[in-house]
C-alpha cells in the first residue's frame, strides 16, 4: 500500500514537472536527507511546504539559496535569534545549511510545490511520507527537541512521544502572527539547554 501511494505521488510530481514549473528542482527535493545522518538529528523544525518563487526552495524548510533575500518568516526567525542567542547577527543570507549539517532537521510536510501557488501539492501523498519520517524519529531517537511553530506544525508533531522527546511550541514566525508569541519564545536557547541536559552538543546557531 505504501509503495502504491509512493508511486502515485512520484507520478503526480513527474507529470507536474512536465507541464509546470515545480520547486525545488528535482535534485534538491531531498536535500534534508543529505546534510547529516538521520541518526544524528538533534533538533527538528517543521515547515509546511516549499517556497514557490524562483531560486528560493532548495529542500530545507525556511531556508533559501544564496543570494536570494531571506523571506519575511526567516527574517523574523533571525530577529528572535538576535534577542535570544548572544552574539547572533543576521548572516546577510537565508541559507540554513550550516544548521542542517549540525543535526537540525529542516523538514517541510510537503516537499514540492507548483509555482507560484502555495500549497498546490498539498494532500497528494507527501504528508504520509513525512509523517513516517517524524514517526521514525519519535520511535528510534531519544531526547530530540522539536520546534513546532503554528497550528499546522503542531498537528503534524502531535504524535511525537513527549516522554522521550522535548516539544517547544509557539505561533508561526510569519508577519501575521510573530508578534503574538513567536518573538520572545526563546526556543533556540531552550533547545540548547535541553540538548545539554541530554548530554548532546548544543547547536551553534551562529554557524551559517
Amino acid at each position: 500500500m505504501i509503495r502504491q501511494r509512493g508511486g502515485k505521488l512520484m507520478n503526480f510530481v513527474s507529470e507536474e514537472r512536465k507541464r509546470h514549473t515545480v520547486y525545488p528542482p528535482a535534485e534538491d527535493v531531498f536535500t534534508w536527507t543529505q546534510m547529516c545522518d538521520i541518526r544524528d538529528v538533534k533538533v527538528v523544525i517543521l515547515g509546511q511546504d516549499p517556497y514557490h518563487n524562483p531560486n528560493q526552495a532548495h529542500g530545507l524548510s525556511f531556508s533559501v539559496r544564496r543570494p536570494v533575500n531571506p523571506p519575511r518568516s526567516l527574517r523574523n526567525i533571525y530577529k528572535e535569534l538576535e534577542s535570544d542567542i548572544e552574539g547572533f547577527q543576521h548572516p546577510g543570507h537565508g541559507d540554513l545549511t550550516g544548521w542542517a549539517k549540525q543535526g537540525v532537521l529542516l523538514l517541510n510536510a510537503v516537499l514540492t510545490v507548483r509555482a507560484p501557488l502555495s500549497n498546490s501539492h498539498k494532500d497528494k501523498g507527501w504528508e504520509t511520507f513525512t509523517d513516517a519520517v517524524v514517526q521514525w524519529l519519535s520511535n528510534n531517537q531519544q531526547g530530540l527537541v522539536l520546534m513546532l511553530w503554528g497550528s499546522y506544525a503542531q498537528k503534524k508533531g502531535a504524535a511525537i512521544d513527549r516522554r522521550r522527546h522535548h516539544v517547544l511550541q509557539a505561533v508561526h514566525p510569519s508577519p501575521q502572527s510573530a508578534r503574538r508569541g513567536f518573538f520572545g519564545c526563546k526556543h533556540f536557547s531552550k533547545a540548547n539547554e535541553l540538548l545539554q541536559e541530554s548530554g548532546k552538543t548544543p547547536v551553534d546557531w551562529n554557524a551559517l
